[in-house]
């Protein structure tokens, strides 16, 4: 049986993280975004017409879910409404993403660092 390098078992982990990071964002998109979202609607509130697609806000929600006493001055979204909007599950998918989001960014820090080819 071959053993494994430590090149390959940073790439194992990379792709571990990269894959539970794409998980933790998938789910509080699909499920927390959308039910906030959705109650923000029927109150008239609408996400910023300039983040179709880029998904700055759901950095702004998830902070804003995540750590509801933080003193914000300003947010991409409307602190208040999310803070009021969230359920349970959203704190708990908020901080799987942004769990997943430091660990997945740690693990690509050390191996640009340590295991980047030699200019």
């Amino acid at each position: 049986m071959t053993e494994l390098s430590s090149e390959n078992w940073m790439g194992i982990v990379t792709v571990s993280a990269i894959f539970m990071w794409g998980i933790a964002i998938l789910l509080f998109s699909r499920i927390s975004m959308n039910h906030i979202e959705r109650e923000m609607a029927k109150e008239g509130i609408l996400p910023p017409a300039w983040d179709k697609g880029i998904g700055a806000r759901m950095i702004a929600y998830a902070s804003i879910i995540a750590f509801p006493n933080l003193n914000r001055h300003a947010s991409l979204v409307d602190i208040e409404a999310t803070k009021r909007f969230s359920r349970k599950k959203d704190k708990k998918f908020a901080v799987l993403l942004i769990v997943t989001s430091i660990i997945t960014f740690s693990v690509l820090g050390v191996f640009s660092i340590f295991f980047s080819p030699d200019n």
